[in-house]
């Protein structure tokens, strides 16, 4: 396979070994023999998958191979469609998701999600921040919500470029800074992890590596699962990798192992472009 380990790809994902050499606690969320059906079309095969607050956790595969019908079940968003069904167990720190007793509310301020298009709600910059913590009950005294959102934009790298017009609307925002809005409003609810549906297709490369920027500044402070089409992006971004094909997880493990030494054939012909 040497003629994975000397590629570009294989260079990115080595960057990142130092990330992943850190001591490890507990998933933050556990997966395990999850099947996604869509009427009576299995979506989803038996996936078992781990996510870590400590590393970025990116979803590899061509398209319509499931990876974002997997991510989507991470905080239930899959019960928005009538049709899906899922089976198997997901727990976050412990707790099954699906347990019939679970605030489906709570576990989605918990683990948030940022869609592939940029979508601030028709609300000024500070609304779109503030709406989270209100509803939320975390805050209801204007120097709570002052702080919340300060604190949120700087971590989503925007306040310095917003901080003298946050009555402006959000939707008037370039779109990679309306991206880093939609992780910002994520953020403001205190979420354990964030979701991340290829975040970085509708933008430029220097929005894209803007947002790429703020994920590594965000890992280890939230459990972060990103899927992505750009193999270069999770190379770039990732210390975990996880394969899909055709429902299937394929194979999951170190991002450097993934694209230097797959364990897997399909793994290896899909990373050299002999398919996908």
């Amino acid at each position: 396979m040497a003629d994975i380990a000397d590629s570009p790809l294989a260079n990115q994902a080595n960057k990142s070994l130092e990330h992943e050499n850190v001591e490890t606690g507990e998933p933050k969320m556990r997966a395990r023999d999850v099947d996604v059906y869509y009427g009576q079309k299995k979506a989803i095969d038996s996936v078992d998958i781990d996510v870590y607050t400590e590393f970025v956790t990116a979803f590899i595969g061509p398209s319509g191979c499931g990876k974002s019908t997997f991510l989507r079940a991470l905080n239930r968003m899959n019960d928005t469609i009538p049709s899906a069904r899922v089976t198997g167990k997901i727990e976050l720190d412990g707790e099954d998701i699906y347990a019939s007793g679970m605030d489906v509310v709570q576990l989605r301020a918990r683990v948030g999600m940022v869609f592939q298009k940029p979508n601030p709600f028709p609300k000024s910059i500070y609304d779109n921040i503030a709406y989270g913590p209100k509803i939320h009950g975390l805050a209801d005294a204007k120097p709570d919500l002052d702080n919340i959102v300060e604190k949120s934009l700087r971590r989503a790298g925007l306040w310095d470029e917003v901080k003298d017009r946050l009555s402006d609307s959000g939707t008037a925002l370039s779109g990679g800074q309306q991206q880093r809005l939609c992780i910002a409003r994520a953020i403001a609810v205190d979420p354990e992890v964030i979701l991340m549906d290829e975040p970085c297709s509708a933008l430029d490369p220097i929005a894209t590596a803007k947002i790429e920027e703020l994920i590594d500044e965000l890992r280890g402070r939230y459990g972060i699962v990103i899927v992505t089409h750009s193999m270069q992006q999770a190379a770039r971004v990732s210390q975990r990798t996880a394969f899909f094909h055709l429902g299937n997880l394929v194979e999951y493990g170190h991002t450097s192992d993934i694209f230097t030494n797959p364990a897997e054939q399909r793994t290896q012909d899909y990373i050299t472009g002999r398919y996908g």
